[in-house]
Formats: C-alpha cells, structure tokens, sequence
C-alpha cells in the first residue's frame, strides 16, 4: 500500500529540490542527463566546463535531492534523471502561482472599485 506524502514531506521534497537546483552547474547536469537518457560522471565532465570530481559532488547532491539516480555498470556509475521529485515541485509551484493571481485579481478588483 502506497502513502500518500504529507504537507510537511512535500514541502521538504521542494526545499530539497529548489535548493539543488539552486545551482546553474546542476541545472546543466540535469539537462546534459536528460539530452543523453543516462551518463557517467566522466561523459558529463567531458560535455561540461567542470572536473570530473566537481560533476561526482554536483552528482551527489542531486542524488540526495531525489533528482537522479546511478548504478553501477563495470568500474562506473552511470545516472539518469528521477522526474517524479520534479513533478511534485511542478506541482507546488503551480499552486503557488493560482495564489498570486488570486490574490492579484482581488488587489485589482477593489483598486477599480468593484
């Protein structure tokens, strides 16, 4: 039986997940993942203008966001992109925004009078 997460999960899933991508270095990795299907780290520091050390770190904090996923292929590990943890904060954002404008279409409701 799955469960269903709770408000305060969800909101520590888009905490975790803004503050990875908080990164434009990460930001790149995941589009370099997305473009590929799968990589190792040694594939994306050739594609990217950082080490392979610097993308294994950015790799790993991704990996504790939820945001991707390696397993192991001979002496490497290759990752691929989760988008589930992607979804969820998708999903935040949106509601997020139906608030602003709510709020908004209010504001500008009594400004004109209505």
């Amino acid at each position: 039986m799955t469960q269903r997460p709770t408000a305060h999960e969800g909101a520590d899933t888009v905490a975790e997940v803004l503050s990875a991508l908080a990164d434009p270095t990460r930001r790149r990795i995941l589009d370099a993942l997305a473009d590929r299907g799968e990589a190792t780290a040694t594939a994306l520091a050739a594609q990217l203008p950082v080490s392979r050390q610097a993308i294994v770190k950015h790799l790993g904090i991704l990996d504790r966001a939820g945001l991707v996923a390696g397993h192991r292929e001979g002496r490497e590990s290759r990752y691929r992109v989760i988008p589930e943890r992607l979804g969820v904060t998708a999903r935040w954002m949106d509601r997020v925004a139906a608030d602003w404008d709510s709020r908004l279409s209010a504001i500008k409701r009594l400004a004109e009078g209505e």
